[in-house]
């Protein structure tokens, strides 16, 4: 039985599109918000909305019982974490399904597993994907850093073992930087997530972030919808993706695919997920996996024509995934800007009011984006303000259509990455497919 009413526990843009997904569904819907939030899009579109708190996020978007209340309140029967925020809080999810409300995502217990690095590369390699070398426990001190980067040799990477967004994260070339950064990384880590653990493991100096979108029922189907290449990075953190990847050939990518659709399956996994790689010379090495919807889940939905919120509702719903592998066919290429209220040079946030807006359109242009003229861009949020995505029937076909919409966009008011994004897309590194998550310090 289709839910009836859904609560969105998130914001900006990603709240807009769970919105959209829920009224293409007839289902009502209901958002939290901040004092600083009221006069938003989402908060207008909502059929209900109720203030959980002020604009900082530990008061109002990640305050849980402010948001269970809101839930009892509006009579919800399940709530969408969207995108950051809560939505890889095992404990909010377990929460959510304790006081009798539909958690729109996966099961706490795989969030939980997985929200840890090292445990997600142990389960990773017991059900057959490939991993790196490196530690198997959380780093304690400096003598145990170096013991391990000795053994397996430099380079090396630590990375925090919860959060993500390209923080608590430091390459280390050879042993007179491993002290340094190692108490970097977990202050870092201790900062961004409350926790300072970090682990260790082998670093692969140019590779590519590839990433397997899958989808899954209670009644034992499991499909994905692909590959996306996610290496246009900077600071650890993507600013473009397109599906399918450049790099990879049908038989490459039909291989990491049903790897991982077999490997999913093993742990019977449920709802959503993204399984990320890194790849390097026709070899792919597991290296998280996201336990939520992705930012750039629209490429994947352009390519293939589906919609994957809907589908994930549907599934939290007590429903079997409308499409089966057999019938899932890829169409064209597609390719994501992220537009984020940044200095171009500094990549300082810019806030204030947009003072004009004007988005681009035309065949084959999409725009997820919660901007008007005259909304305030606040430094409270994240400042990804914006996200362009182009579909065309060839790759080439999609670079030409992004760079006529990113010429066309108008935002005024605040300051954006748009001068980054066109140079990116111009360059011929880009044009001829030849980069890797380090290919940005280049440019």
């Amino acid at each position: 039985m289709m839910l009836k009413k859904v609560l969105v526990a998130n914001r900006g843009e990603i709240a807009l599109r769970i919105l959209r997904a829920c009224k293409e569904l007839d289902i009502k819907t209901v958002v939290v918000h901040s004092t600083a939030d009221e006069k938003e899009m989402f908060v207008r579109l909502a059929d209900e909305s109720v203030c959980i708190g002020p604009p900082q996020v530990k008061n109002s978007y990640l305050n849980i019982p402010a948001i269970i209340s809101a839930a009892t309140i509006a009579n919800a029967d399940a709530i969408h974490p969207g995108i950051g925020m809560l939505a890889e809080n095992s404990n909010f999810a377990k929460i959510v399904n304790d006081h009798g409300f539909t958690f729109i995502g996966p099961k706490y217990e795989h969030i939980e597993k997985m929200a840890n690095k090292i445990e997600a590369k142990s389960i990773a390699k017991n059900i057959g994907l490939p991993t790196l070398p490196g530690s198997k426990q959380n780093i304690k001190d400096y003598i145990e850093a170096k013991e391990v980067s000795e053994n397996i040799g430099y380079p090396v990477i630590i990375k925090s073992t919860n959060g993500g967004g390209g923080r608590g994260i430091k390459v280390v070339l050879k042993e007179k930087e491993l002290k340094s950064n190692f108490l970097l990384a977990k202050k870092e880590a201790e900062q961004s997530f409350g926790n300072g653990d970090v682990y260790i493991e082998k670093f692969l100096s140019n590779p590519r972030h590839i990433e397997v979108q899958i989808l899954s029922d209670n009644f034992g189907n499991i499909v994905h919808l692909g590959e996306r290449e996610c290496s246009i990075q900077r600071r650890n953190q993507k600013i473009i993706e397109e599906c399918p990847s450049p790099a990879l050939n049908e038989d490459i990518r039909k291989k990491i695919c049903d790897l991982t659709i077999k490997a999913m399956s093993k742990i019977k996994y449920f709802n959503l997920g993204t399984v990320e790689y890194l790849y390097n010379e026709g070899n792919f090495f597991f290296m998280e996996m996201n336990t939520r919807l992705q930012v750039e889940h629209t490429i994947s939905e352009e390519v293939y024509n589906i919609d994957i919120v809907k589908e994930q509702i549907r599934v939290s719903s007590g429903q079997k995934l409308s499409i089966c592998q057999n019938n899932i066919k890829k169409n064209g290429h597609s390719i994501e800007c992220r537009v984020n209220a940044e200095n171009p040079l500094t990549l300082l946030p810019s806030t204030g009011s947009v003072k004009t807006y004007h988005p681009p359109g035309g065949p084959g242009v999409r725009i997820d984006s919660a901007l008007y003229s005259g909304c305030n861009i606040s430094s409270f949020y994240d400042g990804l303000i914006s996200k362009l995505i182009c579909t065309g029937n060839n790759r080439h076909e999609c670079i030409m259509r992004l760079r006529r919409a990113l010429d066309e966009y108008v935002i005024e008011g605040v300051q954006t990455n748009i001068p980054v994004l066109k140079k990116i897309i111009k360059s011929k590194d880009f044009i001829d497919g030849k980069f890797d998550i380090n290919w940005m310090s280049t440019l």
